[in-house]
């Protein structure tokens, strides 16, 4: 019996050691690549516009206060750890109408674009037929409720921020307690937003584990951002700067998205049972395919589904030996 054959056969045997091969094999097989680019591309595209209409609020309401501009916008684009630097300085946006109207209609244009990317990603790991997903209204309509979540938590998490950063004589304890209730924001966002974005019935036991995957990565990402700043875009000159930022930038947002992606993979390998996964399935039609294999198979076909009345049907036939 070859090595493959003995991994195979484990995996087979001890189903829980198989659940990360499923969760790889079937991100490839909902080709979650090209999902979290997706989601990139209109994450980078909505995320000047945000910032420019953060800037700006923070100038008319706090107009008078610099102090006070100041300390909220570092809390606020610290978030974004790649350009939050660059943009939190006593020189930045001033506030204008001009700038105010550019940013709520790119913020919109982009936030929806991101939600609805986001939705696409979760109904087609979830498997939801098509006919079953909602209509471009009712879908823009989800994206408006999730940009609202999104920016709720945006104001939680800024306003833990803040006070982190108000807090740094306390002691460590003090930054622990914030961190891990910063930590609880994120968990309980990703969970809302899991559910929302998906057009099926989830609960809570169906996306609390990957959102607290999504969570941990989130802000173990924000600090390699910040240190990638600290260490790369300072050192840099000028030229080499932006291209710094501009390639750190997208790199940040795409791994965020693949996180997001895997840990939703994660989610719903569990939760609908799809492992273990014959160890070559995706490298050669010469195996035998396990129960979790056919499901998954079927699922995939079934969800291309466009209306109600189509019917789709799957056989597996053995392999010709």
């Amino acid at each position: 019996m070859s090595f493959v054959e003995r991994v195979d056969r484990f995996q087979r045997k001890h189903p829980r050691a198989g659940l990360p091969i499923a969760v790889i094999y079937k991100f490839a097989d909902d080709q979650g690549n090209y999902l979290a680019a997706l989601i990139t591309y209109y994450g980078f595209l909505s995320l000047f516009p945000l910032l420019l209409l953060s800037s700006t609020i923070t100038s008319f309401v706090l107009e008078g206060h610099p102090h006070l501009q100041q300390q909220v916008l570092h809390s606020a684009l610290g978030q974004v750890p790649i350009v939050g630097s660059q943009l939190s300085n006593p020189h930045g946006v001033s506030g204008s109408g001009l700038g105010l109207a550019i940013g709520i209609l790119g913020t919109i244009y982009g936030g929806l674009g991101v939600t609805q990317a986001a939705q696409n990603a979760m109904n087609t790991i979830w498997r939801v037929p098509r006919n079953r997903r909602p209509n471009p209204i009712k879908g823009r309509g989800r994206g408006l409720l999730l940009l609202l979540i999104l920016g709720l938590s945006a104001l939680g998490t800024t306003a833990l921020a803040a006070l982190g950063s108000v807090a740094t004589d306390y002691s460590v304890w003090s930054k622990i307690g914030i961190g891990l209730a910063t930590l609880l924001v994120n968990v309980v966002v990703f969970t809302v937003a899991f559910q929302v974005a998906t057009a099926r019935h989830l609960t809570r036991e169906q996306t609390v584990p990957g959102a607290l995957i999504a969570a941990v990565c989130w802000l173990a990402l924000q600090y390699v951002g910040a240190v990638y700043v600290g260490h790369v875009v300072r050192n840099a000159d000028e030229i080499n700067g932006v291209f710094a930022v501009v390639l750190g930038l997208i790199a940040w947002i795409y791994v965020e998205a693949l996180v997001v992606v895997l840990a939703v993979e994660y989610n719903s390998v569990r939760s609908m049972g799809l492992y273990p996964r014959a160890l070559l399935t995706p490298f050669t039609d010469d195996v035998d395919l396990t129960d979790a294999d056919e499901e998954s198979y079927a699922q995939q076909a079934e969800a291309q589904r466009a209306k109600g009345f189509e019917d789709i049907a799957v056989r597996f036939d053995p392999p010709e030996r």
